[in-house]
Parts: structure tokens; sequence; C-alpha cells
């Protein structure tokens, strides 16, 4: 069952598109079922066609706010964002997830789990911020250390990287998360 704060953000298809550049943008909004779409590429000045594309097919933009140009890494910034119509946004860092939150945004936190200490690192850093999701990074995290994020932290998770088949798509998903994440468009449907 989906969580009502993952269905805000992910909407009930399980495979959200993440996008590097604007051919795969407009692919995404024309060809996937999928709610949301996670934009990797971009600047300020792109953000009002994106706005205007993405709301034609009834798709709500998720900005990576980390990669995305012209922005500052702050309260304005955000604030921006949201007066333009951004409802989500993904960052690694702990300040911007809080300053997102305030600013009423949905707020995904990355984190990359690279070895047993990232993960107790990523889990400390949890314990400042309550995102309204977890993105993990590689997708391919053994079921166990799932299980073991989804009980101490209790929030759906969001897998990403490093997924080619949708084979692995749907082993990842039997592990317990909500949905992943992928920039290949072969494994959107």
């Amino acid at each position: 069952m989906v969580s009502l704060t993952a269905a805000k953000i992910v909407g009930t298809h399980p495979i959200v598109p993440a996008v590097r550049n604007a051919e795969n943008f407009r692919l995404a909004l024309s060809s996937t079922p999928a709610a949301s779409v996670i934009v990797l590429f971009g600047d300020i000045n792109d953000l009002p066609d994106l706005v205007d594309e993405a709301s034609k097919w009834r798709k709500r933009l998720i900005i990576h706010f980390d990669l995305f140009d012209g922005l500052g890494k702050d309260r304005a910034g955000l604030k921006l964002i949201a007066r333009m119509g951004i409802t989500a946004v993904i960052s690694t860092k702990t300040q911007l997830v809080r300053l997102a939150q305030e600013e009423g945004l949905l707020v995904i936190q990355r984190l990359f789990l690279v070895d047993s200490e990232s993960i107790r690192t990523g889990l400390s850093l949890l314990k400042n911020t309550r995102p309204d999701m977890l993105e993990v990074l590689p997708a391919a995290i053994p079921a166990p250390i799932i299980a073991n994020l989804l009980t101490q932290t209790r929030l759906p998770i969001m897998a990403g990287g490093l997924l080619s088949t949708h084979e692995e798509i749907s082993r990842v998903l039997k592990s317990g998360v909500t949905a992943v994440s992928t920039s290949r468009p072969e494994l959107w449907r």
C-alpha cells in the first residue's frame, strides 16, 4: 500500500522518469503513466517552460534542487520555485530539506548508500530532518537493508541508479520500496 505522502509525490505508478535533457523531458511527459517527472537538468530560465509543459500533461515536476542552475541554494530559491508551481524537490543537503519543508514543498532527501558507514551517517542526518520520502542510491541495495531503513525511518523509499532491466526494477520494488527512479526511457513503462 502506498502512503498518502508517497502518493502525492509519485502517484500510483512506481516508475518515476528522471530526465537529463529536454528531449527526454518531453518523452517522459507524453509517453509514461507516471504522475511525476524528476528534472535533473536545466536552469532558472528553463523553469517557466518546464512548468507549463508539465501542466499540459498534468504531471508533477520534482526538481533536483542541487543540480538546478541559477537558483540560490537557500530559502529565496525555494520560495521562487514554489511560487512558480513546483511542489516537490530532491536534495542531499539537510539544510535545504528543512528550508523546503518550511516553504511548504514536498521533499525527497537523497542518500548515497555505499557501505555501512554511509547508512549510519544517513540515518543520523534523518534524525535532524523529516523528509516526505527518501531516495536511496544505488537501487541495488539488499532487501534486508531496505527493510531496516523502512523500520528505522518509517518513510517511503524511492530507489534509483544502476537499473538496466525491468527484472531489476521488479526485484527492487519487491524489496519494499515504494518507487524507483530511472533515467532510462526504455524502463519508464
